[in-house]
């Protein structure tokens, strides 16, 4: 995974106004929620502000940071300050575990997996990009290659995350292709595939962690190489078959373990 690992003590800190800038999009809510099938409790891991809770179902938040905590929205799920590495949860407490774009900040990502398994009766759910991926963006290829350095030399190798879950969670463990809209409403990394000038506003910048992990030097070296591309044209000459398409793999996928499909 990219090791970004902020953690609750620095999301303190880079997580002001996250829930702003970070807004779930509903067409990833949508494939989250298919994939919940019929649990009715949901414990969200690293659940931040609560992008993607589902409202028609019992959820029961987890967040390590306090400032995230914070700006949770009125009637959100009630919420526990603690890190995934160490549920406070009996056994099999809930139909389903999910953690959303988080588990690469854990501590320790492979306790975070075991005690969601623990405490999740029917199913667990990640959605995450597959860090094997990531060299193929075009912002990473392009302007930003310190990004890989972020990631454990283990998993650039591709299929290796994939065998990893698959070790931890069990032989049957399905992924799916989660595509990403062109106006994708929730402002991760790779979400505006399709709107480069979306990468020179630091408000943007500001909800994504990567450019919280890379040295300043760098962002600001690769952001200014964007402008200059963007006004020169380079950029719409370089990807201008993206500007067709409306929706893109960037690597998200959905990765889904029943809870009898494990070993």
């Amino acid at each position: 995974m990219v090791s970004t690992s902020p953690g609750g003590p620095a999301y303190d800190r880079i997580g002001r106004g996250y829930g702003e800038r970070r807004r779930a999009d509903p067409r990833i809510g949508a494939q989250i929620a298919a994939a919940l099938g019929d649990s009715r409790t949901v414990l969200n891991v690293g659940a931040g502000t609560g992008s993607y809770e589902p409202a028609d179902r019992e959820v029961t938040a987890v967040e390590p940071s306090a400032e995230m905590i914070g700006q949770r929205p009125p009637g959100a799920a009630p919420v526990v300050q603690a890190g995934a590495e160490s549920l406070p949860f009996d056994d099999d407490s809930f139909d389903a575990a999910m953690a959303l774009l988080s588990d690469h900040h854990w501590r320790d990502r492979e306790a975070g997996l075991r005690e969601m398994l623990r405490v999740a009766r029917r199913r667990v759910l990640l959605l995450n990009a597959d860090p094997g991926l990531a060299p193929d963006f075009w912002l990473t290829q392009d302007y930003l290659p310190g990004f890989i350095d972020l990631i454990p030399e283990a998993y650039r190798r591709r299929g290796r995350w994939g065998a990893e879950l698959r070790e931890l969670l069990g032989a049957r463990t399905r992924f799916r292709v989660v595509p990403v809209a062109h106006d994708c409403t929730d402002g991760f990394y790779a979400a505006f595939w399709r709107r480069p000038h979306a990468y020179l506003d630091p408000e943007v910048r500001s909800g994504i962690s990567v450019f919280h992990a890379l040295p300043s030097s760098e962002v600001e070296q690769a952001i200014e190489t964007l402008r200059r591309d963007l006004d020169q044209g380079r950029w719409d000459r370089r990807h201008r078959r993206l500007l067709e398409e409306a929706q893109w793999d960037v690597g998200l996928r959905l990765v889904i373990c029943e809870s009898g499909a494990r070993g």
